[in-house]
């Protein structure tokens, strides 16, 4: 994986382990969860530190005179990036917190419905269901199975819960715990053909896969520039339809909330605003180190470090390669029915190996989930899978 020109010939800089040089990871560790909280590139927060600079030289100048055209400068590039017009485009601390704001906009009155899916990130799950019992609604799961064998059973399960009742559809673009990318253009479509409309959590999919708010169809948007797209942490954004952004607040209101949908949320207070204000630079640190050609790098990876894992440890990815991104989540085996035996697994990992990765149980299986990045490289994966087939040290005896 040492040849940038395999994935983009116009990219000359590092990759794999040469690019680990590039951000601040702890030396030594082995990084293959990228996916839950990313990396940040040195450049990306030089950046950060001169936004704090900033502010902190004349807070209220920034504040009043500053703040309000970057924020709508920076949404702009969102724009450029993932399509939709600027002012469909608003920052938030995180894709959940994206979630409870729509759920919040609502109108949920008796008896309506919300669906989801049984692959849902189980922070959204939980908030759907504590909105829904605060207006009487309630919430319904499409039970998609943890393995799946192609889209048509996503799409299966999903079209048997709606119903009549149906205000709204809660679907991810790539689940958290199996890492399937959902065809979440094909589920939009369906929908909104029953009347229905459709939030997609996009968490994990700026930077991971190309991404066109308005091919994909849906009312509202929603992802995080912190996992792939090298934003700093609390970089989130929310896409809305122009016919919903009349509706649409976020859960914290202040002066900006009478004035329309951009005002509203592009002030609810004082707080942490320099992960937004790093948004461009994180997506040109994206293009630099490839773009799309990052993209296909680390899709590529992933599958080949997943089947290399599979084969090693009998182990079953969650879905066809078809279904994947740079993330794949494999099943080692039946779900252990004490927890810590998960808890260490993770210890052994993490802290006898330095091996960084999720180890979870989903359904009945115990899984890990792998995530493929720019300095990464195959050799990564027959470490960790190495390191997993080896018989556990002997007890010490005296």
């Amino acid at each position: 994986m040492s040849n940038p020109s395999r994935w983009d010939p116009s990219r000359t800089g590092p990759e794999g382990h040469a690019a680990l040089g590039l951000f601040q990871l702890a030396p030594g560790h082995l990084h293959l969860n990228h996916g839950s909280y990313g990396a940040l590139p040195t450049a990306v927060s030089a950046e950060q530190d001169r936004w704090r600079a900033r502010i902190e030289s004349n807070a209220t100048g920034f504040f009043a005179d500053v703040l309000p055209g970057e924020l709508r400068r920076q949404a702009a590039v969102a724009a450029q990036c993932f399509g939709g017009a600027p002012q469909d485009w608003v920052f938030c601390e995180n894709a959940t917190s994206a979630v409870n704001a729509v759920l919040a906009s609502m109108g949920l009155r008796d008896n309506d419905e919300i669906v989801t899916t049984s692959h849902a990130y189980g922070a959204v799950l939980k908030a759907m269901r504590i909105w829904a019992s605060r207006f009487g609604a309630r919430v319904a799961v499409a039970d998609i199975p943890a393995i799946v064998r192609g889209e048509d059973e996503i799409i299966s399960a999903i079209e048997k819960v709606l119903t009549a009742r149906t205000r709204l559809l809660v679907v991810d673009h790539i689940t958290s715990p199996t890492a399937i990318v959902f065809p979440v253009q094909r589920i939009v479509r369906i929908a909104r053909e029953r009347g229905v409309a459709v939030l997609v959590d996009g968490a994990h999919a700026p930077g991971q896969v190309l991404l066109d708010v308005e091919t994909i169809g849906a009312d509202w948007y929603t992802g995080n520039a912190h996992k792939w797209l090298f934003a700093p942490k609390g970089c989130g954004l929310l896409w809305t339809a122009p016919h919903w952004q009349e509706r649409t607040r976020p859960t914290v209101l202040s002066h900006g909330a009478p004035d329309g949908y951009t005002q509203a949320f592009d002030w609810i207070g004082t707080r942490d605003v320099t992960p937004w204000l790093c948004f461009e630079t994180a997506a040109g640190r994206h293009a630099a180190f490839g773009g799309k050609g990052l993209i296909a790098r680390n899709r590529a990876l992933a599958a080949e470090g997943a089947s290399l894992v599979c084969a090693v440890l009998g182990a079953a990815p969650s879905a066809p390669e078809s279904l994947r991104a740079a993330m794949a989540s494999v099943a080692l085996g039946p779900a252990p029915a004490d927890l810590s035996e998960v808890n260490s697994l993770r210890r052994t990992l993490w802290e006898g190996a330095n091996i960084v990765v999720p180890v979870f149980t989903f359904g009945d299986r115990l899984w890990i989930r792998i995530s493929s990045q720019i300095y990464n490289e195959l050799g990564d994966y027959t470490r960790l899978a190495d390191r997993m087939a080896a018989p556990p040290a002997p007890a010490e005896t005296r």
